[in-house]
């Protein structure tokens, strides 16, 4: 056969399995190999989410702070407020110029 490729797709894990395996690692009751064993799981994946949960758990002490707002999630927003501006300025000449001539000075926003 050639020229034939698979694909390999990464299995996603959810965040409560993720915290729920890291949490299990913590507490230590099983060692990471048996953990890994019994989620199916390499050691190495285990070792990483309970290293982010232990760096990561102080940020839940914080205080009343907004989370981290994703680089992508947040380039869209500030496109978004881009777009408004010109919208409203759009906005409010039409309503000047509609009261201008008389047409119904009602809102319809």
């Amino acid at each position: 056969m050639i020229g034939v490729v698979h694909e390999y797709k990464r299995k996603q894990y959810s965040p409560a399995f993720k915290a729920k395996v890291a949490l299990d690692a913590v507490r230590g009751e099983k060692t990471v190999s048996e953990l890994a064993s019994g989620y199916s799981l390499h050691p190495t994946v285990i070792n990483t989410w309970k290293r982010q949960l232990l760096e990561g758990a102080s940020d839940l002490f914080e205080g009343n702070r907004k989370p981290p707002v994703a680089a992508a999630h947040q380039a869209q927003i500030n496109e978004l407020y881009r777009q408004i501006g010109p919208l409203k300025v759009e906005r409010d000449f039409l309503a000047h110029r509609s009261a201008q001539l008389g047409l119904s000075s009602d809102k319809p926003w």
